[in-house]
């Protein structure tokens, strides 16, 4: 009986497809259930290491993700309130070798794009829209959900991609969400109106006392990607909301007019107020576990948040071929693999953004890190992020 149910896939996000294609490829038929009323995506832009393009080869969809990528020729981030570059590191050729694969940045809905097509291609996708999950009961040999309508969804097994707020998460650790009062807005330009004197084809940040600015090309150079944080004055509750042009001026006085330019560019924004979660030491629970952001939300620091979600489903798919499709086995494998890795990068990032907003002495400190650094101890220094692969994944013992 259970060879013939699905697996069970919460969300129909970044993590929620690429879980569906690492479980197609072990031979399973998977249900996505989504809570939205369609499959898609909202958003920007997002930044990818090689560690995720090893992750799309490894999905099967590392050509669909590289059509849509643009490849970026350096990372640099200058001060804002001086215009001093603190440090650029190249991610051409010489990166490319040492990782195996590019640097890129991509829009989010084209990341999801590619995931879907890849999903309904194999015919063994079954997706549900307007589904919201509620709770889950579990037996021997099979997993239940149900939904807002009381309807019950057996499978075999239940992966809880279902986000920063995953009801698969509450269920089973049921853990407050640390709200950071950093707030995040974003939003999409258009190339024809965007500074030429920026038209640099880099992830690009520009940090600040308590903020920061990100830029980069999207689409072919068509479109660039614009963020800006910073620390609120109000009492944040997490959500994403409807911004305001004046509410961004007023938290950017001191910078410089190179950077001040990208917070008068867009027509609208989106309005992020962010947080996330303390790591935990299990994600397993039965036959349900958790991958991607509900696993182990983060702040965008790191800029590793998809990449993160897309390792989770890849590990899974590759524990699960070990395990012989076991799922009590490849659950536990895989989250012994992925625990401290995503735990190191939920940690990293808050350290991140501290260094991003120093002021004062720390500033000081911050500009001074990277003085006389070449290119290869930079890249040794990312050796342990980028450095991730579908062959070493499986960092425990098996």
């Amino acid at each position: 009986m259970s060879q013939q149910l699905p697996v069970l896939v919460a969300g129909g996000g970044i993590g929620g497809l690429a879980a569906a294609l690492a479980l197609v490829r072990r031979g399973f038929r998977v249900k996505v259930m989504e809570q939205a009323d369609q499959i898609g995506e909202i958003g920007a832009g997002i930044q990818l290491g090689p560690n995720a393009f090893h992750a799309f080869d490894a999905l099967g969809i590392g050509d669909k993700a590289r059509s849509r990528s643009v490849f970026t020729d350096y990372m640099v981030m200058h001060d804002a309130i001086d215009e001093y570059e603190v440090g650029r590191i190249s991610t051409g050729e010489a990166f490319r070798k040492r990782f195996g694969n590019p640097y890129a940045v991509i829009h989010r809905v084209d990341v999801h794009k590619s995931l879907l097509e890849g999903a309904q291609e194999t015919g063994r996708v079954e997706f549900l829209t307007s589904t919201r999950i509620e709770r889950i009961e579990q037996d021997d040999g099979s997993v239940t959900v149900y939904d807002q309508h009381g309807n019950g969804h057996r499978g075999v097994a239940l992966i809880g991609a279902d986000g920063v707020r995953s009801v698969v998460r509450q269920q089973y650790v049921n853990d407050p969400a640390r709200v950071t009062g950093h707030v995040v807005y974003r939003a999409v330009v258009d190339k024809k109106d965007f500074p030429e004197n920026l038209q640099w084809n880099a992830a690009s940040i520009w940090v600040g006392p308590n903020c920061h600015l990100v830029h980069y090309p999207l689409r072919g150079g068509e479109q660039y990607n614009v963020v800006v944080t910073f620390h609120s004055r109000e009492q944040e509750e997490w959500g994403v909301t409807e911004g305001s042009a004046e509410e961004v001026q007023s938290y950017f006085q001191g910078i410089c007019p190179k950077a001040r330019q990208l917070i008068e560019l867009p027509k609208s924004w989106k309005r992020w107020a962010t947080a996330d979660r303390e790591p935990i030491g299990q994600w397993s629970f039965g036959r349900a576990t958790l991958l991607g952001d509900a696993a182990h939300p983060t702040t965008q620091y790191m800029a590793q948040g998809a990449c993160m979600a897309l390792e989770d489903a890849v590990t899974l798919g590759e524990a699960l071929r070990v395990h012989d499709n076991n799922f009590a086995l490849a659950f536990d494998l895989y989250q012994r693999s992925r625990i401290a890795r995503t735990a190191r990068i939920v940690l990293s990032s808050r350290e991140m953004g501290r260094l991003y907003h120093a002021k004062g002495v720390e500033r000081l400190i911050r500009n001074d890190l990277w003085k006389g650094r070449t290119p290869e101890r930079f890249y040794d220094a990312m050796e342990w992020l980028y450095g991730w692969n579908v062959n070493n994944c499986l960092t425990a013992e098996k």
